[in-house]
């Protein structure tokens, strides 16, 4: 199979200073692929993990947004920025209250499990066909409507004032700084984020990724096509069911086929020989194709003569 027709997702370490559209846009030379996107924005100051799919890969991009994420934080309490961030401009200095690690536990938990969150002006969100960023890039604010958001569980791992630490394992849609703000708020001196890692992206986390190094300094795409994990691995959370060889044909059109035993929601579809033809959404005895995958087809079969 020639590297236009792979498929696949390469998890890499991306590094401070690029935006996460620039590593994508590097990989796409290296690679030689014609598809190439990513599996989550991280701002241009943070680092970790970024989830790169190719070919047929980049059909899964709503899946890798439902993936958990998991992040470093570092945040400086103190200080209030028009960017919730080190790379805003300061709005505001504020003296930082004696604190304590159980003290500062106790407000960290009031930003975990399902609340409310308003999302920075600084942020890729559309408005009026443009983007939030680019109206406060004007001077320009909007209203924001709060979403809700999952945060699974917030630990601190470090305290060293004005500083401390902490780890994130949150839902889609979370921005991290705007906890970060919302924390400085809470103990009313104002916080920003200072450093962000995301550490982990569903089953990509940052010890397995490609180094940010090896990233940036490659010359060919040969080592890191070595590096390319399987379509599947992006959605191993979801059930699996295998097609019989009769009805493969029918769904690879579009129709809705028997299914092997009865299904719910969606699912990961594999032929007998264990190709992956795509994502289905199981009702009871059937299941209809959703998003068919053309990368992993099985191979035709010789029937005996």
């Amino acid at each position: 199979m020639s590297q236009a027709q792979r498929s696949g997702v390469l998890s890499v370490e991306k590094g401070s200073g690029v935006t996460s559209f620039q590593v994508v846009a590097h990989l796409r030379r290296l690679l030689r692929a014609p598809k190439v996107g990513h599996g989550g924005t991280l701002d241009p100051d943070a680092t970790g993990v970024l989830p790169i799919l190719i070919g047929e890969a980049t059909k899964l991009t709503p899946y890798l947004a439902e993936l958990d994420k998991e992040y470093l934080a570092t945040v400086t309490l103190g200080l209030v920025t028009d960017t919730q961030d080190a790379s805003g401009e300061v709005i505001e200095t504020r003296e930082v209250p004696p604190l304590t690690a159980d003290g500062l536990r106790g407000i960290v938990q009031r930003f975990v499990g399902n609340i409310t969150q308003v999302p920075p002006m600084y942020s890729a969100l559309h408005h009026g066909g443009k983007r939030l960023y680019e109206i406060a890039r004007q001077g320009g604010e909007v209203e924001r409507q709060p979403r809700q958001i999952q945060v699974h569980a917030i630990t601190l791992e470090a305290l060293a004032p004005p500083r401390f630490t902490i780890r994130v394992h949150c839902g889609k849609g979370t921005y991290v700084r705007t906890i970060a703000a919302d924390i400085g708020e809470a103990l009313g001196c104002g916080a920003v984020l200072s450093a962000l890692v995301r550490t982990r992206v569903g089953p990509y986390d940052l010890a397995s990724a490609v180094p940010w190094v090896e990233v940036r300094d490659a010359r060919d795409g040969a080592r890191l096509w070595e590096r390319v994990l399987p379509l599947d691995s992006a959605i191993q959370g979801l059930p699996a069911i295998t097609l019989d060889a009769a009805v493969v044909p029918a769904f690879l059109h579009g129709q809705a086929v028997s299914a092997p035993a009865a299904a719910q929601g969606v699912l990961r579809v594999y032929a007998s020989d264990g190709g992956l033809l795509g994502l289905g959404v199981g009702r009871g005895a059937t299941v209809k194709p959703e998003r068919l995958l053309h990368a992993d087809r099985p191979r035709p079969r010789v029937l005996p003569g």
